[in-house]
């Protein structure tokens, strides 16, 4: 569940304390002891060197984390001893920053060309005249950086056989196996009557390009997010896929009511840190209550909505099977049918992982549910 989110604007230089200025002299060592003691660092060196300095005082925030943390009683325990370790290890490394000219280049030797990527994850940099450059965390920096490099690129999946271009922002689908449920499970029969479905939540707009590449003549793709609508458009018009999903910004559903209904909530029932942690982090699992108690209203008679949620909250000891059958009665629902899959993402085999033995059990899960 670690992610290298990043903040949605750049932080100008008033809104800092005053820095510590370092460059190619300073060894790991001194820079990890002012950053840990809270201290913000503005690089003035080799651009590459301020690379290997992060990765050197990265090595040196992992070697003294175990030493503080209690033996984990639960895995509930070791899951919020981990975020905490993170937030940690993401304020202390996050006090290394650099610094930007006002149009996103950066005055260093060796210094990359960024502007095209700090330009989709920030936008068009308007600067106060009395403050034209700002300086930002060089782990943000390669956060933004990543993020161009998989909008370009692309992501594959399997069942488009094409990719999807995730936007700075927007959680990208690397985890196939959801994609392969909804690609998989049998239409209700009410579509063959109307030839419509809803999908709630649709970031990249994959699952929507998934129902239109199964049939289904028209869908009607939601989100609240802003950059999530952008990426959706743009990955549906790359597909030509445009003129049958109609992508619309609302806080879940649509008006009307649709024989289909799917939506892949967020799995993890915590408070989010980043923008990005809201595609992973729910807390109190609002989005899957909020789908769930509104889904029966939504439904054209023999209609099914499809919930697509990893059981990771249970091995994590965040939400038992029962609370969400309980959800899902309360809601007049009932389970129709369920699919089930196993991830195979690389952490499921680190066994140093300390939620191993929950990545290790996990299920994820499509839910058939009926209106009673």
């Amino acid at each position: 569940m670690e992610n290298n989110a990043v903040s949605s604007t750049p932080t100008f230089a008033p809104n800092f304390p005053p820095p510590v200025e370092i460059d190619d002299q300073t060894t790991a060592d001194a820079a990890f002891r002012l950053a840990r003691d809270g201290k913000a660092l503005l690089w003035r060196g080799d651009f590459h060197n301020a690379r290997q300095l992060l990765q050197a005082m990265a090595r040196r925030v992992d070697r003294q984390r175990p030493a503080k943390l209690p033996q984990p009683t639960s895995i509930r325990e070791a899951f919020n001893q981990h975020r905490a370790a993170q937030g940690q290890r993401a304020e202390i490394l996050n006090q290394l920053r650099i610094p930007f000219e006002a149009d996103y280049r950066i005055p260093l030797r060796r210094a990359p060309d960024v502007r095209q990527a700090c330009s989709e994850a920030y936008g068009e940099l308007s600067a106060p005249e009395s403050s034209p450059s700002f300086v930002a965390p060089l782990r943000e920096l390669q956060g933004v950086i990543g993020a161009h490099e998989w909008r370009k690129k692309g992501v594959p999946v399997a069942a488009l056989n094409a990719r999807i271009h995730p936007h700075y922002g927007v959680f990208a689908p690397v985890r196939g196996e959801y994609v392969g449920l909804v690609n998989d499970a049998p239409l209700p029969a009410a579509v063959n009557d109307l030839s419509l479905a809803f999908d709630i939540g649709t970031g990249t707009g994959v699952l929507a390009a998934v129902l239109v590449r199964r049939g289904i003549a028209r869908v009607i793709a939601t989100d609240q997010n802003p950059r999530a609508l952008a990426c959706a458009t743009d990955n549906l018009t790359r597909l030509g896929l445009a003129e049958q999903v109609a992508v619309m910004p609302a806080d879940l559903f649509p008006a009307g009511r649709a024989p289909l209904i799917v939506c892949n909530p967020p799995w993890v029932p915590a408070q989010p840190n980043s923008a990005l942690d809201e595609a992973i982090f729910d807390p109190d699992s609002r989005m899957l209550r909020g789908f769930l108690a509104d889904l029966a209203a939504h439904l054209t008679p023999g209609g099914e909505g499809w919930l697509v949620l990893s059981d990771i909250a249970e091995h994590l000891g965040l939400r038992t099977r029962d609370e969400l059958l309980t959800m899902i009665a309360s809601a007049g629902l009932i389970v129709a049918g369920r699919l089930d899959v196993r991830p195979t993402h690389r952490r499921v085999r680190d066994t140093s992982d300390p939620l191993h033995a929950a990545r290790a059990a996990e299920v994820t899960s499509l839910w058939r549910l009926v209106a009673i």
